[in-house]
């Protein structure tokens, strides 16, 4: 799957990852491969990763909105 995580001022992160994990408005959820189209809000929190080589990692997320469509994950925040 490929993420993009973008942020007004610049992009955040961009690769190929097997796994997200975002913090939503009711609690956390996954992304993994094939999942289906989605649209939904994300509240400020970490994002967990876990990259194509398998290391896992976090990063700070703002306030946004995600879109998985296609293996491809586009999180935009305010």
């Amino acid at each position: 799957m490929f993420l993009e995580i973008i942020s007004p001022e610049k992009t955040i992160f961009s690769g190929n990852v097997v796994l997200v994990q975002l913090p939503g408005e009711m609690g956390s959820f996954e992304i993994l491969r094939n999942h289906a189209p989605l649209i939904a809000l994300i509240e400020k929190g970490k994002a967990k990763i876990i990259d194509g080589n398998r290391k896992m990692f976090y990063i700070d997320v703002d306030k946004g909105v995600v879109e998985v469509k296609n293996n491809q994950i586009r999180v935009l925040m305010s």
